[in-house]
């Protein structure tokens, strides 16, 4: 392209991005973000029961850091403690804006989905627990991997399939989504820390203390924050305690008030910090969690009998289905709250099914759950996709049928409404990009007279 091209393409708004930028572009949408880790999961899946596997776990075994620092770690190690710290620091803004500035303030709003998200994760320990009991296999200890919800996920299959259902349907899982994160980290924080070392664990919090402390000043160089950053990161990761804790405090540490003329800080950090989570860090984890050796465990049946795999599978989806709709009858019967405006209790159907959708963080307490190289562990892991299948199959088709079902009751707009409301949202869209192209020209002409 020569450069009076160039110009052209440029004056009339539209230089074609980079592939960079068309990926950063189109992972704006929850469902496409999904879709990234599901691809790099199958892959991984694809290469570990290969011809090539022993490539495979050669790679994700391989280590490398400094010894001196306790660093010489597997790839697999550093991308689950120390690149998925990133994903963890963007929950811990997102709790801290939720807690301070958003739907988790008010205690009445919040009270049914966050109560939801507890029994929500009690639910999938039943259910995992009950399986252990009734086969007797005496494995409980991974209790904890299906008690997690993978909010974009969850979020971007109910945009697809549940359009059309009350916004505060969306509302309530997001907020629940949200609540069960906390319950998840505090369970990690809880019951996957051996051993703490008090000493380090008191440095890091001290650390967190000035990064905060820098947030509040508005001294938020780089040059400042990731050191800083790094140093706590190291301080949990020898205190024992898993060192993606240290994320979600710093995440904590940053202020949500503002002053004139900005937005907060937990924001500008989130839009910062969000293309390289979800289309950088959590596809790599996603490949090296999710690439179990099927083949040399005994192949797909054993993996699918296999009391461990089935506690899993089956207390994602059915375990939060039981948790969430029971418990939030529960609380509506006996204590009189009530559902966001505009949320009928058959909307909670779906959205209950779809919170099994664990994914990223049930694949870490997977991995956490069990020693490395066991055969529950893989087993665990490949019960965790499929869980979170389940997941996604069952709940696409049940917020299908509930949207069917609000417009047979004329409770919603019809399909045809939908389509004529986006057909003149895109016309009007078009309609301003246009004109802004116009006025655009006419002033870039008006420039050029005025140089002449």
């Amino acid at each position: 392209m020569n450069t009076q091209d160039a110009k052209k393409r440029l004056h009339r708004g539209r230089l074609s991005p980079g592939p960079i930028a068309r990926y950063k572009a189109v992972l704006q949408e929850d469902s496409f973000a999904g879709l990234v880790l599901v691809l790099f999961a199958i892959s991984a899946l694809v290469w570990a029961n290969s011809p090539a596997r022993d490539s495979y776990v050669a790679l994700a075994e391989y280590h490398f850091g400094p010894k001196s620092l306790g660093l010489n770690l597997s790839v697999t190690e550093w991308a689950s403690d120390f690149l998925l710290a990133l994903f963890f620091f963007l929950v811990g803004l997102e709790l801290k804006q939720e807690f301070t500035i958003g739907s988790l303030r008010d205690p009445r709003k919040a009270a049914v989905p966050i109560l939801a998200a507890f029994t929500g994760m009690a639910g999938p320990i039943l259910v995992y627990c009950g399986v252990q009991i009734i086969t007797g296999s005496g494995v409980y200890d991974g209790w904890a991997i299906p008690v997690a919800t993978d909010i974009a996920f969850a979020l971007g299959i109910l945009a697809i399939a549940g359009k059309g259902m009350p916004s505060a349907a969306g509302i309530f899982l997001m907020t629940l989504a949200i609540a069960d994160d906390l319950g998840g980290i505090i369970v990690i924080a809880i019951f996957f820390s051996d051993g703490v070392n008090f000493l380090w664990l008191l440095g890091g919090f001290a650390i967190a203390a000035v990064f905060g402390l820098l947030c509040f000043k508005r001294w938020n160089r780089w040059y400042l924050l990731w050191p800083l950053a790094l140093v706590t990161w190291y301080c949990f990761f020898r205190a024992g305690v898993h060192a993606t804790i240290s994320a979600v405090l710093l995440g904590f540490c940053v202020p949500t008030t503002v002053r004139a003329d900005e937005e907060p800080m937990t924001v500008r950090f989130a839009h910062k910090f969000e293309f390289f989570s979800a289309g950088v860090v959590l596809p790599i984890f996603a490949f090296f969690a999710a690439g179990v050796n099927i083949v040399d465990a005994g192949g797909i049946v054993p993996l699918l009998v296999d009391p461990v795999a089935i506690g899993i599978y089956l207390g994602l989806p059915l375990g939060k289905f039981l948790g969430i709709c029971g418990g939030t009858i529960l609380f509506i019967k006996l204590f009189k709250l009530k559902l966001g405006d505009g949320m009928r209790m058959g909307d909670l159907v779906p959205i209950s099914v779809l919170s099994g959708i664990g994914f990223t963080v049930s694949l870490l307490i997977a991995t956490l759950s069990f020693p490395a190289g066991s055969v529950h562990e893989a087993h665990s892991r490949v019960g965790v996709l499929l869980g979170t299948l389940l997941s996604v199959i069952f709940g696409y088709i049940l917020a299908h049928l509930r949207v069917r079902t609000l417009r047979k009751r004329g409770l919603i707009a019809t399909q045809e409404e939908e389509d004529a409301l986006d057909a003149k949202l895109k016309e009007e869209e078009q309609t301003y990009h246009k004109r802004k192209r116009e006025e655009e020209e006419r002033a870039h002409q008006q420039r050029k007279r005025t140089q002449k």
